[in-house]
């Protein structure tokens, strides 16, 4: 009788054992998924460069989680430069492309897309030579097509689509989408988003999110990302870029000053020289010259470093008048009030960080602004070298470079003396090259498919521990109390015989 008690007793606190394995905490654990790459070609203005990104298979709410992988600088200018070079576009592409084959997993080619987007300088190529335009990309493409990966297109991005999918990655790498939480799932913070300033070679684009209504509609993009909806304001500025401006501004003079030969510039350093032929400045539909010129007739320029003339010039550009809407930025252009945090990327930042090493001051102030730009317009050539020796190839526009971005910021969209302090000047963020490239990627994404992703059942780490503990324990425990159950039966049973 006794023995059978015992038993009873032990399989108690064994079947004690399974309920507490049942009813200890457990959670999904995801098997470690495939990761998907894609593949983005921003064919720009003045050079091509080829971003790598990556995402795990199990895509958050619709869009993939997506991080850089690489990026690679294609040599050379932008395709748009290859224009009647039949073959030079689609070779200068050939390093980048042979090093994502060596950087994506073989398995992973076949499921990789890639993308090529130009933008402005190509937007440009279209208006002026159409036929070559076309011949770029179809030769691009083309050459695209030979690599093992899954090609998906070769297209010239519309301004705002540039400006919109720019927008896209700063409120990405700034966690406004979406962000991993201390409870180990990706949330929605909810918070604002921030605006984005971009400054390339042919054009700029400003985005943001506003309240307001949007009076030109040709202004207003509806993005959906991680489960919500966006609307913004997004306007590109074509010719408006650093590079074009710099042309339009030497036609200007060359327009003011009465000369093909030689004139005078008040944006180049003192102490500089430089000859240029005719054709090199006239050659782009954003400028329209009224009177036939000599294409290799050559124009001899002579800085003289004066920032109110420099100023002056480059402010001519742009018009300020016939706003035909509640508020314009420039150019008739309508634009809401700008409001909340803005990320200024590109030539922004390269300007930006120049004249804050120049000055030698942090510039927070439309003021700082403008005491930097007027240090560096006032430098003489010779000191400039003195002083940046490694700027050798940029020393020269640095001067109408940064007041293009007084005139963009201050007179264009409105930065004041409360606005100007919430723009933070970026190159890259969490270790991703700020641009309109992985905003591109990620609203592709939403078309790419997320594959099944294994599923098991598991305990915590912590409840597994203390699981094998309990369980450890009370085995050795019903181990021994089936021992001593049986020693004392046996004793009964010796004394019984006895």
């Amino acid at each position: 009788m006794q023995l059978q008690i015992c038993t009873a007793i032990a399989a108690l606190f064994i079947s004690f054992i399974g309920i507490l394995l049942l009813v200890i905490n457990t959670e999904d654990i995801k098997g470690q998924a495939q990761l998907m790459y894609g593949i983005v070609l921003d064919a720009g203005s003045s050079h091509t460069s080829m971003f790598i990104y990556k995402w795990p298979a199990d895509k958050q709410n619709g869009t993939g989680i997506v991080s850089q992988h690489s990026e690679c600088h294609v040599k050379g200018g932008g395709i748009s430069s290859y224009a009647g070079n039949r073959g030079g576009a689609a070779s200068s592409l050939e390093e980048c492309m042979e090093k994502a084959m060596q950087e994506i997993p073989k398995s992973r080619h076949k499921l990789t897309p890639v993308y090529l987007g130009a933008t402005a300088g190509m937007r440009l190529l279209n208006i002026s030579k159409p036929k070559e335009s076309d011949e770029v990309l179809k030769e691009v493409a083309e050459k695209l097509k030979t690599y093992p990966f899954s090609f998906k297109g070769a297209t010239i991005l519309s301004g705002q689509e540039e400006g919109a999918y720019g927008w896209v990655t700063v409120n990405y790498l700034l966690e406004k989408f979406i962000t991993y939480g201390f409870v180990g799932q990706w949330l929605s913070p909810g918070k604002d988003t921030a605006g984005a300033l971009d400054l390339g070679g042919a054009s700029t684009q400003i985005t943001f999110e506003t309240k307001q209504t949007v009076e030109n509609k040709d202004n207003l993009m509806q993005l959906r990302l991680y489960g919500r909806d966006y609307q913004i304001y997004t306007q590109s500025f074509l010719c408006y870029g650093r590079d074009q401006v710099l042309l339009r501004l030497l036609a200007l003079l060359i327009k003011i000053q009465g000369s093909d030969r030689s004139i005078v510039h008040p944006c180049y350093p003192a102490g500089y020289s430089d000859s240029v032929k005719l054709s090199s400045v006239f050659d782009t539909p954003c400028i329209k010259r009224q009177t036939p010129y000599k294409p290799d007739d050559v124009l001899q320029i002579k800085g003289t470093g004066n920032y109110d003339q420099c100023l002056g010039n480059v402010s001519r550009l742009f018009s300020f008048n016939n706003c035909s809407y509640s508020r314009c930025s420039f150019d008739g252009v309508f634009q809401p009030n700008i409001t909340g945090n803005f990320m200024a990327f590109s030539a922004f930042f390269y300007t930006h960080s120049f004249l804050e090493k120049a000055a030698g001051t942090t510039i927070t102030s439309p003021a700082d602004l403008e005491d930097a730009i007027c240090v560096v317009c006032n430098m003489s050539f010779q000191e400039m070298q003195n002083k940046f020796p490694d700027e050798e190839n940029h020393l020269r526009d640095y001067c109408a470079d940064s007041i293009l971005l007084q005139v963009l910021l201050i007179n264009g969209y409105g930065f004041n003396d409360l606005s100007f302090p919430h723009i933070s000047f970026r190159e890259k963020a969490e270790d991703t090259s700020v641009g309109w490239s992985l905003g591109y990627m990620l609203s592709l994404s939403n078309l790419l498919p997320a594959e099944n992703v294994l599923v098991r059942k598991t305990l915590l780490p912590d409840a597994w521990r203390a699981a094998v503990f309990l369980f450890s324990v009370l085995l050795i425990a019903s181990i021994f109390f089936l021992l001593l159950c049986h020693v004392i039966h046996c004793k009964i049973d010796v004394e019984d015989v006895c």
